[in-house]
């Protein structure tokens, strides 16, 4: 499958111009929908993370795991050590799911498809598990998390967590899509196209997936982190169950791979649509957002971004 882009320069304009205009407009937005908005861009970086993955023809159904692990290091690391400076929460967040990526990545590079699929699904309701019996890890109730202080210095609203938050993912899109373009970036669709190819360029496939996984696995902890401090909640069910990595899966069908900035789009629409959904049918949101999933997989297989790459590349070719 070829997937259309725009060129790097436009990609990356796009992103920071869209990225710069959110956070002015962030300025006016009333508190449901700054939260709702923080919500959306914390899920889209994690959404990124799968990008990398999915671009390598690997769907993970178990990425709450870093998730999670991202959203627990904050709380773990307030609860014990009192720290609630937003650059030593999002370093845990960071570390600690890259540390476990790294390790599972052992295992999970020499799984394909559906193996890898529910391999990945497995490892995450492990994790689920062992905090829903942990009275130490808050159990069911999970642990509040407090205000977060940037330097030393506490904010009082949300709205410099959203500028960081808009500054992260901003950096992200941008970083990730540097590497696509790299040497290394470009293995991505080699791989997913002829694994045995590859290896005869010299390259190891095992090696290029663990490394993929390990990014991804940062990318999607970091979400967690950031997710955590927006919501002031950590507990298993909203951070590590099966449901938060099927959501993320329904979020990149949703957006599709056209784009690094499709996650986060793909991610704010979602929140969006499920509580607009929720308020219109309380016993059938579900249905609501099922049904508009299966639309997007039927009038628009490459998601939403489809519809943005349409309108741009017609700008473009008027100015061409």
């Amino acid at each position: 499958m070829i997937v259309k882009t725009l060129s790097s320069d436009h990609t990356i304009g796009w992103v920071v111009a869209s990225f710069t205009t959110l956070a002015i407009v962030g300025l006016f937005l009333p508190n449901w929908v700054l939260n709702g908005t923080m919500f959306g861009l914390a899920r889209g970086l994690a959404v990124l993370g799968l990008l990398l993955l999915w671009r390598t023809g690997l769907i993970s159904f178990g990425h709450a795991l870093y998730f999670g692990i991202g959203a627990y290091a904050v709380a773990l690391l307030e609860k014990y050590t009192g720290v609630s400076d937003i650059f030593l929460r999002l370093a845990a967040a960071l570390i600690a799911a890259s540390v476990v990526g790294f390790i599972l990545g052992f295992v999970l590079r020499n799984y394909r498809g559906i193996f890898f699929a529910m391999l990945s699904l497995a490892f995450s309701m492990v994790l689920y598990g062992v905090l829903i019996k942990s009275e130490a890890l808050g159990s069911t109730d999970g642990f509040s998390v407090s205000q977060t202080t940037i330097l030393g210095w506490q904010p009082e609203t949300k709205y410099p967590l959203f500028l960081m938050i808009i500054l992260i993912g901003a950096l992200a899109a941008v970083g990730v899509h540097v590497y696509f373009r790299s040497a290394l970036g470009h293995l991505t669709t080699a791989v997913r196209d002829n694994e045995i190819r590859v290896e005869y360029l010299g390259y190891s496939v095992a090696r290029a997936i663990h490394l993929k996984y390990v990014f991804s696995a940062a990318l999607t902890g970091t979400a967690g982190g950031l997710f955590a401090m927006a919501l002031g909640q950590v507990d298993p069910d909203s951070m590590v169950n099966w449901t938060v990595s099927g959501e993320l899966v329904f979020i990149s069908v949703l957006s599709g791979p056209g784009s690094v900035a499709a996650p986060f789009i793909g991610a704010v629409a979602f929140e969006f649509l499920r509580t607009f959904a929720f308020e219109l049918a309380p016993h059938a949101w579900q249905l609501i957002v099922g049904g508009t999933l299966l639309g997007i997989i039927f009038f628009l297989p490459r998601g939403l971004w489809s519809l943005m790459e349409h309108v741009l590349m017609r700008k473009e070719r008027r100015r061409g």
